[in-house]
């Protein structure tokens, strides 16, 4: 049983269960969420208020940091800091420039930071496998790692702050990708007459098989797109991506792409589905068609 208590913030459908895994691991934990009656769902102590919490490492499962930051800011952070807090670790996909500035700020109240972003979706927060690219100092890495290891059957540490953050956007770049040319693979099939089932089994079974055709296959043939990871996220992270390469003199032609049929999604209002929903706009993308010669 560890000695220490561990707060989660955001009980969504990552932070819900990756709450549960860290209780279960016997770490005393206490939890934030707008709804309250969550708490109790994952075995903590719910709190009222952010500020209430007395953890020594809080963990936001919060979409981004602006969100860590309108619920914590400077006299919030204080107050868990006077409370024994040591550690917050971010698992959000955000930008480099927003995890440094973010500790930057707790550095002030003698808070370090640790950039934890997630990959695995909702599937690999409930089953607890999700793989984590962590940001930290070595002393930090080694306070939080056991924490992680809880919920994820991969925790790299990458480096300094920020490395785990941007290590999440080369993942966010190969998946937006990835599922791109599962859709538009599937549209071809569709078009040429050969079943679908077929293909995804082939494919599964050679060169071309990957996580996101496992995950995101079955959604794309029922056209059935309730929530994994939202479109809107998708497109938040490749325009951080984007914004990243831009900085660093790197190309990203592909990423850019795909940004912008996620940013035609997100005009039509299909941002809060689940991403495999590009497939709506793949499989009626004539006019998307690049030119011949």
């Amino acid at each position: 049983m560890s000695t220490f208590t561990v707060g989660v913030i955001g009980l969504g459908p990552m932070g819900a269960p990756i709450a549960s895994h860290i209780a279960r691991a016997g770490f005393p934990l206490q939890v934030w969420n707008r709804t309250r009656t969550k708490g109790a769902a994952v075995g903590g102590k719910a709190v009222e208020r952010p500020g209430d919490l007395r953890a020594e490492i809080v963990l936001s499962a919060l979409p981004d940091v602006d969100q860590f930051d309108e619920i914590a800011p400077e006299s919030v952070a204080s107050r868990w800091a006077a409370r024994g807090t040591t550690h917050v670790v971010v698992l959000s996909t955000t930008s480099r420039e927003k995890i440094r500035g973010l500790s930057e700020r707790l550095g002030q109240v003698g808070i370090a930071v640790v950039d934890a972003p997630m990959s695995g979706g909702d599937a690999g927060a409930r089953a607890g496998t999700l793989s984590l690219m962590v940001g930290a100092s070595p002393r930090s890495f080694v306070k939080v790692e056991a924490v992680l290891r809880s919920f994820a059957a991969t925790v790299e540490h990458m480096g300094p702050v920020g490395t785990g953050t941007v290590s999440k956007l080369c993942n966010q770049v190969v998946v937006a990708g990835t599922l791109v040319a599962v859709a538009e693979a599937l549209d071809l099939a569709r078009r040429a007459g050969i079943s679908r089932s077929q293909l995804i089994r082939v494919l599964q079974g050679g060169l071309a098989a990957n996580a996101v055709l496992d995950a995101k296959a079955t959604k794309i043939l029922q056209r059935e797109y309730s929530l994994g990871g939202s479109a809107a996220n998708q497109l938040k992270d490749l325009r951080y991506a984007t914004a990243l390469a831009d900085e660093l003199g790197a190309g990203l032609t592909q990423a850019r792409h795909t940004g912008a049929l996620f940013e035609e999604l997100v005009d039509r209002g299909l941002g809060d589905e689940d991403h495999a929903v590009v497939y709506e706009i793949v499989s009626s993308a004539v006019r998307n068609r690049p030119p011949s010669g």
